[in-house]
């Protein structure tokens, strides 16, 4: 893939995470957004390190304060708030998934677990950060930052695993099938 078209990818992934990721449901200290799905989507395309770019990118246009996180928020605030360490988590998952692809040439069960794993990682980011910043003990972390997303987000990762190699193809990139980086 030319350069050009990486960086064409790269700025298309993370303004389509920041039309996204504002799209949020508030279901308590914690929203529901696509953001997570957009995540796992984004290296079928990108590959792991343009994937942690266009998060990167991303987390940096919200850090600026452009209103670009959930409920259409933004500023350092936010990412030192409860729901900071979801959206700092958001590059340990983009990291998971395109490290997974990478060695599971889109096989669906292979790619699936290491969805579960990225998304496991992000909940541990997120959770140890809404601990600290709520001052909440673990269990009321878990039920706030936690248990309320796992339905919605293995819904996620099915969706991802079953249509991110289509969109990998549709696209002509071969983050998927080729291990590329």
């Amino acid at each position: 893939m030319s350069r050009t078209r990486q960086l064409t990818l790269t700025a298309i992934s993370a303004a389509l995470l920041c039309v996204l990721a504002p799209l949020s449901i508030p279901i308590g200290p914690v929203p529901l957004s696509l953001a997570t799905l957009v995540v796992m989507l984004i290296p079928y395309v990108l590959g792991t390190g343009k994937s942690l770019l266009a998060v990167a990118l991303y987390l940096g246009l919200g850090a600026a304060g452009l209103p670009v996180f959930s409920g259409f928020s933004g500023g350092l605030a936010k990412l030192a708030g409860p729901t900071g360490g979801y959206l700092i988590g958001y590059l340990l998952l983009a990291f998971a998934a395109g490290f997974t692809l990478r060695w599971t040439k889109g096989r669906f069960w292979l790619t699936a677990a290491g969805l579960v794993a990225g998304n496991l990682l992000l909940y541990v980011a997120g959770t140890a950060w809404l601990m600290v910043s709520a001052g909440l003990a673990l269990p009321a972390a878990l039920a706030a930052g936690m248990l309320p997303f796992l339905p919605g987000d293995a819904v996620k990762i099915i969706v991802a695993a079953k249509f991110g190699p289509l969109l990998a193809k549709v696209k002509g990139t071969p983050s998927c099938t080729k291990g590329s980086r």
